[in-house]
């Protein structure tokens, strides 16, 4: 059987932030610093601020999610939409295009702003959140205990609130961002792969609550 995608990206990430957290020159080099990339061309940052962040607790709630939403999209792409070889690198190439394009917003916003600079997978892990929603808008999570559209929903209230109050490194604009290309990226795919799936969205989504199983 072979190692899912979601735990290597999980061990690439935790390697490449262990090794930034040691060497402050490749930390600096790989956040996504707007000033850099548009006055001397650093598009690299766009993608290596996906794997490195701002401190070890940074690190594990990303991972974290990563983990629980990354998996069990995983698996619905490779068992469920595609193939497993199509659908593994329909997930990789939706998981490093949410790292980037969860950015751009803020590279318009900041490219002059040579004072800031931001880390982390934030905007890839609230892709995943948002799309996986669409699926399964009700299921309970173990922890935190909620369903999953009220943690989705709580996940955005923080990373808008810290995005205006934050003093940090962490990409908090991301998120909101990495939520609305999680959730235009899976519309658009089941548009084009499977439209029935666009109804299954909305119905379970009016399904509303139900009791935890766990």
């Amino acid at each position: 059987m072979s190692i899912s995608l979601t735990i290597i990206l999980i061990g690439i990430t935790a390697l490449i932030s262990y090794q930034a957290f040691n060497n402050r020159e490749l930390f600096y080099k790989s956040a996504f610093h707007p000033a850099s990339i548009k006055e001397f061309g650093q598009i690299s940052r766009f993608l290596t601020t996906g794997f490195i962040h701002a401190s070890w607790g940074h690190l594990a709630i990303n991972m974290y999610v990563l983990y629980l939403f990354g998996d069990i999209l995983e698996q619905i792409f490779t068992q469920w939409l595609f193939s497993p070889a199509i659908g593994r690198i329909v997930f990789l190439v939706f998981y490093l295009s949410a790292i980037v394009v969860s950015d751009i917003p803020s590279y318009f916003k900041h490219q002059d702003n040579h004072g800031y600079s931001a880390v982390g997978a934030s905007g890839a892990t609230s892709a995943l959140v948002m799309a996986y929603i669409l699926f399964d808008p009700w299921n309970w999570f173990i922890f935190p205990p909620v369903p999953g559209v009220i943690l989705a929903i709580g996940y955005l209230w923080y990373s808008s609130y810290m995005s205006k109050h934050g003093e940090d490194l962490i990409a908090h604009d991301a998120h909101l961002w990495g939520a609305v290309y999680g959730i235009t990226f899976m519309i658009l795919l089941a548009a084009l792969t499977q439209p029935e799936l666009l109804t299954m969205f909305w119905e379970r989504f009016m399904e509303g609550p139900r009791m935890p199983n766990f």
